[in-house]
C-alpha cells in the first residue's frame, strides 16, 4: 500500500520527501539528517539540491546529476524528486519537493505538506513542476 510521510516542519519537505523514498518516518530521517548537519531550519536548504541528494547517497540510493528540466508527467522516470510551487525572493528560486512515483504503471505524487487533504496526489494539473532529479535506484 502506498503511504506519504508529512512533513513535521514547515520548511520540511526535502527531509520528509528523502524519507519518503527510503521508506523512513519523518523522525527518522530528521535524526539522520541532523546528524549530518542537515536541519530543516537553515534557509539554504529551501533552494539547494545537494542536501536532498547527500541525504540520498548516505543511503546508496544515486541520483541524477543534474536537474532535468519536467516535459511531461509521461515522460517522467519510474521514481523521481520533483520540484513544484516555484517562486524568487531577493533574486534566489525556491521550491516544494515532491516525490513522483510509478506504481504497476500508476502515477502517484507524494506531497509532504500538512495542510492538504490527501498527501497521495493525482491531481497533475493542478501541480506546476519545473525540473526533477531522477533517482536511479533505492
Amino acid at each position: 500500500m502506498l503511504k506519504s510521510i508529512v512533513q513535521e516542519e514547515t520548511t520540511g519537505c526535502g527531509i520528509a520527501s528523502v524519507a519518503n523514498i527510503l521508506g523512513k518516518t519523518y523522525p527518522e530521517m530528521k535524526a539522520i539528517a541532523n546528524a549530518m548537519g542537515i536541519h530543516a531550519s537553515d534557509k539554504s536548504l529551501w533552494s539547494d539540491t545537494q542536501y536532498v541528494r547527500r541525504l540520498l547517497s548516505w543511503a546508496c540510493v544515486e541520483t541524477s546529476r543534474s536537474e532535468e528540466p519536467f516535459e511531461s508527467w509521461d515522460a517522467l522516470p519510474n521514481l523521481a524528486l520533483l520540484s513544484i510551487k516555484h517562486h524568487r525572493e531577493e533574486s534566489k528560486d525556491f521550491w516544494h519537493w515532491v516525490v513522483f512515483k510509478r506504481v504497476d504503471g500508476q502515477p502517484f505524487v507524494l506531497d509532504s505538506a500538512s495542510d492538504l487533504p490527501s498527501n497521495i496526489r493525482q491531481d497533475f494539473d493542478a501541480m506546476q513542476p519545473k525540473w526533477f532529479i531522477k533517482v536511479k535506484n533505492s
